[in-house]
């Protein structure tokens, strides 16, 4: 007789026989192999019956969920105990299971931007709505990445696909030109700024005046703002903060100006600024006092900006236009001079982007380096983000890496104080693709995880680690065809004889972010 696993079996055998045999002798055996092997047939049923009744009599004394959970108020909280029966197998079959490698996402309402890389379900971000819902408590965004990773088609797609929802786009200063192809196609307006091009923007307009303010505010913030303008600008060209004489100079020479002439322009208070009127000038010492912001304002009027802000504005500015753009490509490449032209042309702006009742807007600042390296310009952005929650604002800093806060100004000083603090005033981080020799001060700078940090440098094209508080995703940027005709910055390296012309119409399939 031997076993198994599973079952015992009898087997007999005459191990010795006579050699006629004794035919009664053999069934007698056979016999009695047959009850043996009936015995063990019995014992095993009777095992097996045993074996049953236990298991039905422990399956009948336990209390299972129902498949649908608790009802009412129980739900999600029995204090019975889930009997789960276990489960083995691989890892390559769990991960498609297990509940929890993927975070749920920010929801479906807002802009589509592209597939989270992790789950594999679409990624939807939009900083009012996700305000509304209390996830974040600024609706600023900081985005960075090196050349070529996707930054600029992610922040075009941002802007772009959220004026579907009513959303305005307002660009400051446009250094490279890339945002008036887009303004174009959606509908909005590029004001490109040259040389021998016709179009001259005066930053000391009154500019937009929002409904519902009195006439003496209205003439209150309006000087508040010529003021605070001119002394950036000369600041800017100067390179230093204005002593208190200075600042006299130039509020003396406004004021003298606005009497005047009800709408003053640059050229005017400059001649105030060098010869003030003797009423204004006591002692006659006004114009020494001044001599230098006159000069540094002078660049403005006669120098290599002349004609573009020294005479009343040819363009107007239609606040109910869905983007509008402010090209400053044609102008010479002069990191002084393109700051000045940005104070200038942001000024020219302003009074639009702080009106409460414009609604929700986007600002973009592209190349922000060459903000961050001029105090004027610094202090009047990081009003803005301070601002914006007031005025319905969605800032946007795009800068190549997060290493530029860094160079801005000395350590400890109040200029670095205020770059760390935009980057503070920003929940929303989206970090592109960055240099090995970049990981160190970016993941410093954000707080990355160790697995963050390594991610960096090896993410694709249109693929970024979005920070959003404390929560990271991975994302895929998709484009439509026509976004990506229209977003394409590298068609003069690749077709340098080709103009290629930018289609009006959005619409059709998807592809990747470039």
């Amino acid at each position: 007789m031997g076993t198994d696993d599973t079952r015992r079996k009898l087997y007999s055998t005459v191990l010795v026989e006579t050699g006629k045999g004794d035919r009664k002798a053999m069934r007698q055996r056979q016999r009695a192999a047959r009850q043996v092997l009936a015995q063990d047939q019995a014992t095993t049923r009777a095992e097996a019956k045993a074996r049953y009744e236990t298991e039905r009599a422990e399956a009948r004394a336990t209390t299972y969920l129902p498949r649908s959970g608790e009802s009412g108020p129980a739900t999600l909280r029995s204090p019975r105990r889930f009997r789960v029966p276990a489960h083995q197998d691989t890892s390559a079959t769990l991960q498609g299971a297990y509940p929890f490698l993927a975070e749920g996402g920010l929801g479906s309402s807002g802009v589509f931007v592209g597939q989270d890389l992790y789950s594999s379900g679409s990624f939807v971000y939009d900083p009012w709505v996700l305000y509304q819902r209390g996830i974040i408590t600024a609706p600023n965004l900081v985005l960075a990445g090196i050349v070529g990773s996707g930054k600029s088609s992610l922040a075009k797609s941002l802007y772009t696909r959220s004026i579907a929802f009513g959303r305005r786009v307002y660009v400051p200063g446009d250094p490279k030109g890339e945002h008036t192809p887009v303004a174009q196609a959606v509908g909005g307006k590029a004001i490109i700024l040259g040389h021998g091009l016709g179009a001259r923007l005066n930053p000391l307009d009154e500019g937009y005046r929002p409904a519902g303010i009195a006439d003496h505010e209205w003439a209150t913030t309006v000087a508040a703002r010529r003021r605070d303008l001119i002394g950036a600008l000369a600041e800017t060209v100067l390179e230093r903060s204005l002593t208190p004489l200075e600042h006299t100079a130039i509020d003396v020479a406004l004021r003298a100006t606005v009497s005047q002439s009800s709408v003053p322009i640059l050229p005017m208070v400059v001649d105030r600024i060098l010869a003030p009127d003797r009423t204004d000038d006591d002692d006659g010492r006004l114009g020494e006092d001044g001599r230098l912001v006159g000069h540094a304002l002078r660049r403005l009027v006669a120098g290599d900006l002349a004609g573009l802000f020294d005479g009343p504005s040819t363009v107007r500015f239609d606040p109910s236009l869905p983007m509008l753009s402010l090209d400053l490509s044609r102008v010479v490449e002069n990191s002084t001079l393109i700051s000045v032209l940005m104070t200038c042309s942001s000024a020219w702006m302003e009074s639009a982007l702080l009106d409460p009742n414009g609604g929700q807007r986007w600002v973009v600042y592209d190349e922000a380096w060459r903000l961050m390296s001029h105090p004027s310009l610094l202090r009047r952005m990081d009003a803005h983000w301070r601002l914006a929650r007031h005025y319905g604002l969605a800032n946007l800093l795009i800068f190549h890496k997060l290493s530029d806060l860094e160079n801005v100004g000395d350590q400890g000083s109040a200029m670095r104080a205020l770059a760390s603090s935009l980057l503070a005033n920003a929940e929303t981080r989206i970090i592109y693709r960055q240099e090995s020799d970049q990981l160190g001060a970016t993941a410093q700078a954000l707080g990355l995880t160790g697995t963050e940090r390594k991610l960096l440098p090896s993410l694709g094209t249109g693929q970024g680690l979005w920070r959003i508080k404390e929560s990271s995703y991975v994302v895929q940027h998709q484009l439509h065809p026509a976004e990506l005709q229209a977003f394409d910055t590298r068609s003069r390296m690749l077709n340098p004889a080709e103009d290629r012309p930018v289609r009006t119409a959005l619409g059709g399939g998807a592809g990747r972010g470039q």
